[in-house]
């Protein structure tokens, strides 16, 4: 195949890079080069801001494709760019929305692509419902060749994903289970989550390219992996070799707190108990099975990062802020009791 991604570089979209790249296909990367690429294998590159429009229709002007994948639109705008650039020039586009677009709250905890698209909460959430929208209705109009794909908490081995951390990320909480700190955690632990490794998220993405039946359909893409939060964070710290000191706090609470933009992350996403049935997926993609534990994926995730000190970004404000949290907390508990 031909392929153009839009992105290709991220969290979620170097895996698929690299599989393509294994895979022998004629791929194209756009984006701006600020990632440092060290691939191994053959791809065109170009380094450029596909929102310029103008520069990209003549970057891309005498190029069609058989699939283009956009990674980074987040609202309806970019993906109307998208649609005048790519009209006529590719048979399949995908859009990355975002399985936080599902209902909030859910009215059942099993999540189907049938899952009303729905999240008061979250602005992030709203633009890519937009989004899926206005696609959609392209493709019944005029059957322009959309694929809309849905992925939840996707993670790579380049960071640890937790579900409370401030704006650098989540190597601060590591660091404090490492030194033997509380962590917050939000809730009771109890909700339940799934947590998907890069590796197989690529393999499921692969076969829905190409895929003519997965034209005009929205489709899932996760692990059939569940977890508590107790357990996503046990099993860092149990990678770590060190003592969980879990520190609960209600999301409201922590939303209402404001420094952190936790009314979205949390109330319109990971606070809700989701099971994701992949069922759909696996029709389009019989091949398709997520093979990578957490316990696994997380222990290759802090070796790497141990390993690189460049992904060992400390967050001192966002340090302070849960022990002021804590601290807090603790002494409202003892004003009640006295």
């Amino acid at each position: 195949m031909k392929v153009l991604l839009i992105g290709g570089t991220g969290t979620i979209s170097m895996a698929i890079t690299k599989s393509l790249i294994r895979q022998g296909h004629e791929l194209y990367l756009i984006n701006r080069g600020n990632r440092r690429l060290d691939l191994e294998g053959s791809l065109i590159h170009f380094a450029a801001d596909i929102n310029d429009e103008k520069a990209a229709a003549e970057l891309l002007r005498d190029l069609s494709f058989d699939v283009v994948a956009d990674f980074i639109a987040f609202v309806p705008a970019q993906l109307e760019r998208d649609y005048r650039l790519f009209r006529g020039k590719t048979k399949q586009f995908i859009f990355i929305s975002s399985a936080s677009a599902y209902q909030k709250p859910l009215s059942d905890y099993r999540v189907t692509e049938g899952t009303p698209l729905a999240n008061p909460y979250w602005e992030y959430s709203r633009n890519k419902i937009a989004g899926e929208e206005y696609l959609m209705g392209l493709y019944r109009r005029e059957g322009f060749p959309v694929t809309i794909v849905r992925p939840s908490h996707t993670y790579d081995e380049r960071s640890v994903p937790l579900g409370v951390h401030g704006d650098q990320g989540s190597y601060q909480v590591v660091k404090r289970m490492a030194e033997g700190k509380p962590v917050i955690i939000h809730g009771d632990g109890s909700s339940l989550w799934t947590m998907t490794h890069s590796s197989d998220f690529a393999r499921a993405f692969v076969g829905l390219m190409g895929n003519l039946h997965a034209i005009g359909e929205a489709v899932q893409i996760t692990s059939d992996e569940t977890l508590t939060w107790n357990q996503i964070y046990q099993a860092v710290a149990d990678a770590l070799d060190v003592t969980l000191k879990p520190y609960y706090v209600s999301s409201a609470f922590l939303d209402g707190c404001g420094k952190y933009d936790f009314r979205g992350s949390l109330t319109g996403d990971k606070a809700s108990s989701v099971v994701f049935d992949n069922s759909k997926l696996k029709r389009l993609v019989p091949e398709f099975t997520a093979v990578k534990r957490f316990d696994t994926g997380v222990r290759e995730s802090l070796a790497y990062v141990s390993a690189h000190p460049e992904a060992q970004v400390e967050d001192p404000e966002f340090d302070a802020w849960c022990d002021k949290v804590i601290r807090t907390l603790e002494a409202a508990k003892e004003e009640i009791l006295s």
